[in-house]
């Protein structure tokens, strides 16, 4: 397994109160995005390693799913097989991200 980087909700939400240029994708599947969403772009893991040019290499890239397993090993999975270096796992997933930052989310 490769190194994976992690960034945690406050430093997300520091990046976005600040516009600082990221990509937030959410690798979970379109029903769970139904329940909870924080304006990811939605791209399912089974569907992710298919649609590789959505994916910006010029600016951090923070993907998500509800706890944060699924993510790390997509991002894993892209950076062995494709060479990604601007992706960050977000610690916890959106159920930190509920817990820590949006109370009004129920992941």
């Amino acid at each position: 397994m490769s190194l994976i980087k992690e960034i945690t909700v406050q430093e997300l939400k520091h990046y976005r109160d600040k516009y600082i240029p990221h990509q937030l994708i959410d690798v979970r599947e379109a029903y769970e995005a139904d329940i909870a969403s924080f304006n990811a772009e939605l791209i399912p893991m089974g569907e992710i390693l298919n649609q590789i040019d959505r994916i910006k290499k010029d600016v951090p890239v923070v993907i998500h799913c509800r706890s944060g397993a699924r993510s790390a090993a997509v991002i894993d999975k892209l950076q062995t097989q494709f060479g990604f270096t601007n992706l960050y796992n977000l610690k916890g997933g959106i159920i930190a991200w509920a817990n820590e930052i949006d109370n009004s989310l129920t992941p």
